[in-house]
């Protein structure tokens, strides 16, 4: 059975929108600024949390001791 010219144009316009649709989503999908942004509340969100804030303080304090120590001797 043969299909009607206009139906398969506005089928083929229906098909092109979605596709630009989809490559808009993905481009923002694959955005580098998104992946260094999400990367960034990442490391501040396990950065925030008391387990590893801080054991991360007493290096900072036992190297910074560690250098002064090395300074004035």
């Amino acid at each position: 059975m043969a299909r009607d010219p206009d139906t398969i144009q506005r089928e083929i316009e229906q098909a092109r929108d979605a596709l630009a649709t989809t490559l808009d989503e993905l481009g923002t999908r694959a955005n580098p600024k998104r992946f260094v942004e999400s990367g960034k509340a990442s490391v501040r969100a396990k950065l925030d949390e008391p387990k590893v804030r801080y054991p991360l303080i007493a290096v900072a304090a036992l190297l910074a001791f560690a250098l002064l120590r090395k300074l004035f001797r």
